[in-house]
């Protein structure tokens, strides 16, 4: 497995891969959002590029995506994992893993302090993530003010980065 950069001829994969990732979770006669706010995200300012991972199987096709965008937490800068989605049939051979370990390293490579994220209890702890209010980030949404709304601090994380954390405008956008 190769974990990659995003290229732009890969844009149509990834928003397939969004699509069939998130379909199951997606109450029935709607569809999911997570493919259009991919879309979202990737033309708007809080876009980077060297955040956004693909993971290939060994004959060289898409089978996940990560992205991760700019966030701030009252008015510094923070980062906002999401959505991160592996194609159903490759769900459980560490693609999902690999792409977490991935844009991780690569948050922490270029000196971001902190990733925020609504995400599963019994996955996303594996990876260092805790409780959000644990270190003292809140939502600005009160309905994600959950134990679902977790933060992983990396190497420049500065105990001080405290309050209200605040996702680029597309996350509130969803349908």
């Amino acid at each position: 497995m190769l974990i990659r950069r995003e290229l732009p001829s890969d844009a149509d994969t990834i928003t397939t891969i969004h699509h069939d990732a998130f379909r199951a979770s997606t109450p029935a006669g709607h569809e999911p959002v997570e493919p259009g706010l991919v879309v979202a995200l990737r033309a708007g300012p809080a876009w980077i590029p060297q955040l956004s991972l693909v993971a290939e199987d060994s004959t060289g096709t898409v089978i996940g995506h990560v992205c991760v965008t700019r966030a701030s937490i009252d008015g510094s800068a923070a980062l906002a994992l999401g959505p991160i989605g592996v194609r159903p049939d490759q769900q459980g051979t560490g693609a999902g893993a690999a792409l977490m370990h991935a844009v991780l390293g690569a948050a922490d490579a270029l000196d971001e302090s902190v990733v925020v994220l609504l995400g599963h209890l019994d996955y996303y702890p594996r990876f260092g993530f805790v409780p959000a209010a644990e270190l003292g980030i809140m939502p600005d949404v009160e309905a994600w003010a959950t134990p679902h709304f977790q933060a992983r601090t990396l190497s420049c994380y500065d105990a001080d980065t405290k309050g209200m954390f605040r996702y680029a405008p597309p996350f509130y956008e969803l349908g």
